[in-house]
């Protein structure tokens, strides 16, 4: 692999301990990939911030970073956090892990990363360009970016997202590559995609259909940005999909010639056989959305449906600080809260402790949070469409 010799001086050491054992890093990755230079990125989005996904063992890490200096050299955000940072304790997270929660983000903001944590960064300030190179790690933001947007990141994990934002480098390989995004497969869908629910089964069908593979779809009816983003997070769950195309749709569409690719059609019979397997509870004890992080659009909908009604049943709609913040000028916050909902900024349902919060049935219009939610928080399922969902807790 060729180095510029500022890398090569960062691998001898010559910019500090933290800098060398990043680009160490990042050189590994890239020598098992057969990457041939490191390429600058725009931004970053750093995953592993959660207390409950890391624990002692990252927190340590962390600290021990920042402690001894180290600084991003580009933008980067957060994923993420296990907890909604400034309204924890009125919304019941418990104390200790937000005591813990508190220092893992103290130690990020001192490596001058923008505490900002979420799944949607492009919502959120931290959008980058048409073919830029970034180096993302959540998997939804990473399928919308290189998808929706056609920026170009591979699937980072947390530790090499950091060394690629103390870098301000990643290894030029993967979907960096322009054979490398190219479809494999089309899927022609014949169903009625009303809901983002409808999006997040379809996801949720194909990513268990094409496994790490890149489709791309035929028939969608004019999605918004809301229902592309459940597609993809959906489909990066089930499967490990980084990369779709959608005719008509998706920047890169137009860029191939799909005539001789294997098709495949899904529609409303696949779509219900999804709705079905996916849903393994009866009555929520609680809804989340926002999963990937609501929009102003999703919060503003809410709003509309709870508005003079009161809540028996308590909705949470997950969502970053920054869409919070619009939301409380816009008063859809104080709408949602007045009915008994919350707009809950910073964290989701997947990454928060919500097995130790009393909920042992969570109702979710995500296709990615049925998929992990019985997993990592050990709760029973009801996934359908938000109209559904709200009328489940009235």
């Amino acid at each position: 692999m060729h180095l510029t010799k500022q890398e090569e001086a960062m691998l001898d050491g010559e910019m500090g301990e933290v800098a060398q054992k990043s680009l160490r890093l990042l050189v590994r990755l890239g020598e098992i990939y057969g990457a041939d230079r490191m390429i600058p990125v725009g931004s970053v989005q750093v995953a592993g911030v959660s207390y409950k996904s890391i624990g002692d063992p990252g927190l340590d890490f962390l600290e021990d970073f920042a402690a001894k200096g180290a600084k991003v050299k580009v933008l980067t955000y957060l994923n993420p956090a296990g907890m909604d940072m400034e309204n924890w304790k009125e919304i019941g997270f418990p104390e200790e892990f937000a005591k813990n929660q508190i220092r893992i983000m103290e130690a990020f903001r001192k490596m001058g990363i923008v505490v900002t944590a979420t799944c949607t960064p492009y919502l959120a300030g931290n959008l980058p360009r048409f073919r830029e190179n970034i180096a993302w790690s959540e998997s939804s933001a990473v399928s919308f970016s290189n998808s929706v947007i056609g920026a170009r990141t591979n699937r980072e994990g947390g530790p090499s997202a950091l060394a690629a934002a103390l870098c301000g480098v990643t290894p030029n390989y993967g979907l960096h590559l322009d054979e490398n995004r190219k479809p494999d497969m089309v899927i022609e869908v014949d169903a009625n995609m009303e809901f983002n629910s409808d999006y997040g089964a379809l996801g949720y069908h194909v990513g268990k259909l094409v496994k790490n593979k890149i489709p791309y779809f035929k028939g969608l009816n004019n999605p918004n940005t809301d229902q592309l983003k459940a597609l993809g997070a959906a489909m990066a769950a089930s499967g490990a999909v980084a990369l779709y195309h959608a005719e008509g749709l998706t920047p890169e569409a137009r860029d191939f010639d799909v005539s001789g690719l294997e098709k495949v059609q899904v529609g409303k019979e696949e779509l219900k056989a999804t709705f079905d397997k996916l849903n393994t509870g009866e009555t929520p004890d609680i809804v989340i959305l926002g999963c990937p992080h609501a929009s102003l659009r999703e919060i503003s909908a809410l709003a509309d449906k709870v508005a003079g009604k009161t809540l028996k049943k308590p909705i949470w709609i997950c969502t970053s600080r920054v869409m919070k913040e619009a939301a409380d000028r816009m008063g859809f916050t104080g709408i949602i809260e007045k009915a008994g909902g919350r707009v809950v900024a910073d964290t989701c349902m997947v990454v928060s402790p919500i097995e130790d919060m009393g909920f042992k049935t969570t109702g979710v219009n995500s296709g990615k949070a049925a998929n992990y939610l019985p997993g990592f928080c050990n709760q029973k399922v009801i996934f359908h469409n938000v109209d559904e969902l709200v009328k489940r807790c009235l």
